[in-house]
């Protein structure tokens, strides 16, 4: 019974153990990297320069006008094929 009980204890503890240990160390490492390339300046927070752009009342109609946007989208415009194919072979 005590061997039974061993060989239990040691399949069981088997899987509890890490089968990957080189890919756990650089898991996550791609992303990280891709991030970094897409961050222009890092340390952007800790300028106190105000940015320069647009003021708050110009963002603010800009951002209306975009979701409002999607509430009336603007209508479809026809396009007529001159001289073109309609895909018909004859």
């Amino acid at each position: 019974m005590n061997k039974l009980a061993i060989a239990l204890l040691l399949v069981l503890t088997a899987g509890c153990s890490t089968v990957t240990p080189n890919y756990d160390t650089k898991f996550g490492d791609a992303v990280r990297a891709a991030k970094l390339k897409m961050t222009i300046n890092p340390d952007a927070g800790k300028n106190p320069d105000q940015v320069a752009g647009m003021d708050g009342k110009a963002a603010r109609e800009a951002i209306n006008l975009y979701q409002g946007s999607f509430k009336a989208p603007p209508p479809a415009v026809n396009v007529i094929n001159i001289g073109g194919s309609l895909g018909v072979t004859q």
